[in-house]
């Protein structure tokens, strides 16, 4: 074990030492929350794979391939799916706005008003869970690398992610992420794919061993599937983590096709976890629960140093999503919440230096937070689930149809938010949080109160419209508060 030790903490010093490097490119708001708005192709592609595929996609996909085998692919896949149509359907136009956040978006949409603010607490509150869940993982693989007490797990994992995006920002996040793709492809998809394969005997052997609804795809069930797609599909098209790496293309054509090779990457993801999933499943048919599928098969399956570098792949894939999740919190706190609160609002000129080190404190004081609650919680299901229904009961709506109907309008849009959000959580009291019911009736209800208060209100102001047109169009500078960095 020696040498899967030295390759986890050469690693967890490389993550470190870009957060350092990091540090020196974030002079300025744009530079620290979205890179400066510069991210080619290539870089682009890779992070943004990487921030959507963590270790729920990683442990939990191989998790629900031993439990449901190829059809376990689907959640996944639906989230492969989400990113497919984010990028060719909506990509180009978010990337053209120049904004920093989902509820700014809001803002220019509808001509201001308390959707904004109050759509605010609900992304929060969504990406803070979503940091937290990612958080609790690093339980499940300190202890199978240092037999860690998961307090004590939790602390460390997360203090280093805290640290370099505290650093750096979305430069150290974007720098780090770049190589937890690259380890996240070479250690499952070319390393542990084929060995688990071979190790369960092949194909023809993992047929003959397990039922054949193991090799159905569609066994996990039509209703499962359905509520994948509302979740994860739906979820990838408004989360201020995913779009916050959107905001980080270079140009409108980056976002688009550079997310479109992230989206085919995830469906290939997908189906890695499921058949490795299913290969673990004829190697320990009678595992206490699926989710320890992956480090039981990495630790008694794998070479040493080929070991070393799965669980490092496995790191990588939650601390993407961890950090990704942590700066569009802290984003969303700083800008969206305590900015309105204080009532500096967005014309309040503000210098480069004072914005960086405010957005860098709001990421140490979130990290903080998000450590504190994942030590707390014990159920990642569950808290990933109230993030996610929230999410989509509560955004979906306004969000999409204030980039698909003109006619909705700022009043439409905060009854959307609070009848949804509100519906989801009185139906999650009532009939569970891991029901269906609350994200499929919470958001038909979003739906109705948007159509019916859009077209029983006046309709939005022409003015705001043709702003609105025009920063679509890419036509409108960034706002003056908010400098654009010199070319490097």
């Amino acid at each position: 074990m020696a040498v899967d030790y030295l390759v986890i903490v050469v690693y967890l010093a490389g993550m470190l030492a870009m957060g350092w490097w990091g540090m020196r490119r974030a002079r300025s708001k744009s530079e620290f929350l979205v890179a400066g708005r510069r991210l080619g192709p290539t870089m682009y592609s890779g992070t943004m794979a990487a921030i959507v595929l963590g270790g729920a996609s990683t442990i939990g996909g191989v998790g629900l391939g031993y439990q449901y085998g190829l059809s376990g692919a689907w959640m996944v896949f639906t989230i492969g799916l989400g990113l497919l149509a984010l990028s060719v359907f909506f990509s180009a136009r978010i990337a053209r706005l120049k904004v920093y956040t989902v509820s700014e978006m809001l803002d220019l949409r509808y001509g201001g008003g308390r959707a904004g603010i109050i759509s605010g607490v609900v992304m929060w509150a969504y990406t803070l869970m979503l940091a937290v869940t990612s958080t609790i993982a690093y339980a499940t693989i300190f202890d199978v690398l240092f037999d860690l007490n998961r307090t004590l797990a939790i602390v460390l994992g997360g203090s280093i992610v805290v640290a370099y995006s505290t650093l750096g920002g979305m430069w150290s996040i974007t720098l780090t992420d770049m190589v937890q793709f690259v380890v996240k492809t070479v250690g499952v998809l070319l390393l542990l794919l084929p060995i688990a394969v071979v190790k369960a005997g092949g194909f023809a052997e993992m047929k003959a061993q397990l039922p054949t609804e193991y090799f159905d795809p569609l066994g996990i069930g039509g209703e499962t599937i359905f509520t994948y797609v509302l979740i994860y599909t739906f979820g990838m098209l408004i989360g201020q983590d995913i779009w916050q790496r959107v905001f980080t293309a270079r140009s409108d054509r980056t976002a688009k096709w550079g997310g479109t090779v992230a989206g085919t990457y995830c469906l290939a993801y997908a189906l890695a976890g499921a058949v490795i999933g299913t290969a673990a499943k004829v190697l320990y048919p009678k595992l206490g629960s699926a989710d320890d599928a992956f480090a039981t098969i990495v630790k008694d399956e794998l070479p040493v140093g080929v070991r070393g570098l799965v669980l490092a792949a496995a790191l990588a894939a939650v601390m993407s999503t961890s950090s990704g999740a942590l700066i569009a919190c802290a984003t969303v706190a700083n800008n969206d919440i305590w900015s309105r609160l204080r009532g500096l609002g967005r014309t309040e000129a503000a210098e480069d230096r004072d914005e960086v080190k405010g957005n860098r404190a709001f990421i140490l004081l979130m990290g903080l937070a998000v450590i504190a609650t994942a030590i707390a919680i014990d159920n990642v299901v569950e808290a990933l689930t109230v993030a996610y229904n929230l999410l989509v009961g509560g955004l979906l709506v306004p969000i999409l149809g204030g980039l698909v109907w003109r006619r909705g309008t700022v009043h439409g849009a905060l009854a959307s938010v609070v009848v949804g959000g509100v519906a989801v959580i009185v139906l999650m009291a009532t009939r569970g949080i891991l029901a269906n019911e609350p994200v499929y009736y919470g958001l038909l209800a979003s739906l109705a109160a948007y159509l019916v208060v859009s077209l029983a209100t006046p309709a939005t102001d022409a003015a705001v419209l043709a702003a609105w047109r025009e920063r679509l169009a890419g036509r409108s500078p960034e706002r003056p508060s908010e400098p654009v960095p010199a070319s490097q």
